[in-house]
């Protein structure tokens, strides 16, 4: 079955390496092989990654597009949840659900679950500073 992707005007996408940018209309295209495909809307770049899920993300993006480097990163994940799990405890959950994802060595799923991640983090922000 090929994977679907639409992409608004100008949208940009990786593509097996190569970055793609649409033109000034929608367009959709199927991808009929299984080949890394990251979209615009889901990258983060090392100066976004400014809160501790969004660097672990980060991390997470570059064992998924530099394949030749992954025990390096996976040494740096490995440290970075670490720590995520000593100060927010009610992580665990995501957390546990991204290693396996990483252990299975399926990295574009890991990111799905880190969004979640990053989404709960923001949560948690945003409600400790309505209590200040």
């Amino acid at each position: 079955m090929a994977l679907k992707i639409s992409l608004k005007p100008n949208e940009k996408m990786l593509l097996g390496g190569a970055v793609i940018k649409n033109g000034p209309h929608p367009s959709v295209f199927f991808i009929e092989n299984n080949v890394l495909v990251l979209r615009e809307r889901d990258i983060i770049t090392e100066e976004l990654a400014d809160t501790p899920c969004k660097q672990i993300y980060f991390t997470v993006q570059l064992m998924y597009l530099d394949g030749e480097n992954l025990a390096n990163y996976h040494a740096v994940y490995w440290r970075q949840v670490g720590e995520l799990i000593d100060v927010v405890k009610t992580m665990r959950p995501l957390v546990t659900e991204a290693n396996e994802y990483i252990l299975a060595s399926e990295y574009y799923r890991a990111l799905k679950t880190l969004k979640k991640m990053i989404t709960y983090e923001k949560e948690l922000l945003n409600h400790a500073i309505q209590r200040d």
